[in-house]
């Protein structure tokens, strides 16, 4: 077996492998003796079949996996030796392929393109200024904290006549133009109705200052324009109600109100467990905190996405481009060349970033513990629970949780680079220039425009 390069230019070269019989027949004829051993074929005792039968049934596709094992397992020895970097994966020279004849041949000729990965060199320090943006609370967002509490933990109560944000509940039913029920005509028994998403002011009005039992009539496609709302107040799938319209009768069975949950013990507990928050007071810096540490993680993820902005803004890396659109054309067998084009740039800027993450990684022998995997896995999981309103888990239940979440496999791969990537960012943060702005809630969520 014979290994070439043939470098084209700095970011292409062709891989040429020559392989011999002696490559491979070896393998081969151990592998045919196996199945031989193994065979259950009609006329012959296992193990007594014909060597020259198995070589006639198997031969040539034990041969050919034989052959393209030894081509992949030469290249990644061949990448390891010389440590060379290459893009995406090697790509076959399909012609070569073609005028391939494995029942004849004994030695063969393989051609692979290669994207050879560029030097790195990273281009930034302290001229590079990078904002740190300080959020600032204002009462409407300590209100709206609030009040999503207190909605979380709110229920529905029976009320005696509607009002514009309640639920109905009741029989609707098709009608004629006379108001008589339509025979064949739509029924649902148990229909539920929000007042407050009825498109047309004037149907909505007919729903307020209602009772048990009485009927309201009004043009469904008039209140409700959309399809899916139709079909979940007529409890019917999207595609049968397209031809239905016309009036309609609800006759209500129940008001019901949504009243939001009353700030006192009882909602401490349910958000925070029992006895953690004793007062209105403590309450209200307790929402303070949750707020800060959801601003400051969105002002850190702002702040670490305009530092990695930066870093491949500086750092001047050119692509073998056209192999790479070539081998993600391959490798994507559903995507068209059109989509491939149109989702370049992208790739091309995610690409660059993992270059030059490698690079800083690499560089400063930046390593990952498993307890920084497990505190990571931790600190998502706090995260994610937070999100749910869910503030009461103990360490032991998140600690768990983590610790059965990096059991798989893309899980920890995931915890894994978020660790990398926030160690990277890190590194580069000391290289910049860091400056701090006050600025509204507003104002920053405009900056993600």
């Amino acid at each position: 077996m014979d290994i070439t390069r043939e470098n084209i230019d700095d970011l292409n070269a062709v891989l040429k492998i020559q392989i011999t019989k002696a490559d491979y027949e070896d393998k081969v004829e151990n592998l045919l003796k196996d199945y031989r051993k193994k065979a259950k074929i009609k006329g012959f005792r296992p193990g007594m079949v014909p060597i020259g039968l198995i070589r006639k049934m198997y031969g040539n596709a034990v041969k050919v996996d034989e052959i393209n094992k030894v081509v992949s397992e030469s290249i990644h020895k061949y990448f390891t030796d010389e440590k060379l970097e290459i893009l995406g994966d090697p790509l076959p020279k399909t012609d070569e392929l073609e005028n391939i004849n494995y029942e004849i041949q004994e030695d063969f000729n393989f051609s692979f393109e290669l994207g050879l990965a560029p030097a790195v060199e990273l281009n930034i320090s302290k001229k590079n200024k990078v904002i740190s943006y300080d959020i600032i609370i204002d009462e409407k967002m300590k209100n709206d904290h609030v009040d999503n509490y207190t909605r979380r933990f709110g229920e529905f109560r029976k009320a005696d006549i509607s009002e514009d944000k309640d639920i109905l509940k009741g029989r609707i039913e098709a009608i004629n133009d006379d108001g008589n029920p339509s025979p064949e005509g739509h029924v649902t028994d148990d229909s539920t109705l929000a007042i407050d998403i009825i498109n047309d002011d004037k149907t909505k009005k007919d729903f307020i200052g209602k009772k048990v039992n009485d009927p309201i009539d009004f043009d469904v496609r008039k209140a409700f324009p959309n399809e899916n709302e139709i079909a979940g107040l007529l409890k019917m799938k999207k595609e049968e109600v397209k031809d239905i319209g016309g009036n309609f009768r609800f006759t209500i069975s129940e008001v019901s109100r949504f009243y939001p949950a009353e700030i006192g013990t009882d909602l401490f507990n349910k958000i925070y467990g029992e006895g953690v928050i004793n007062s209105e007071e403590d309450f209200m810096k307790k929402n303070e905190e949750e707020i800060t540490a959801s601003l400051n993680h969105e002002s850190d993820y702002k702040l670490m996405l305009d530092i990695k902005e930066l870093a491949i803004e500086k750092t001047d890396l050119r692509l073998p481009e056209d192999f790479l659109k070539r081998w993600l054309l391959k490798v994507n067998e559903n995507t068209t060349e059109e989509q491939i084009e149109k989702e370049f740039d992208n790739f091309r800027k995610d690409l660059k970033w993992q270059l030059i993450r490698n690079k800083v990684a690499k560089d400063n022998e930046v390593k990952i513990t498993e307890e920084e995997l497990q505190k990571e896995a931790e600190k998502i999981t706090r995260y994610q629970f937070q999100q749910y309103g869910l503030f009461y888990a103990t360490d032991e239940q998140i600690s768990n949780y983590a610790r059965e979440t990096l059991k798989k496999e893309d899980d920890a791969k995931r915890t894994a680079d978020k660790i990398l990537e926030d160690k990277v960012l890190g590194l580069l943060k000391e290289i910049v220039k860091i400056d701090n702005k006050s600025i509204t809630v507003e104002k920053f969520n405009k900056l993600f425009e």
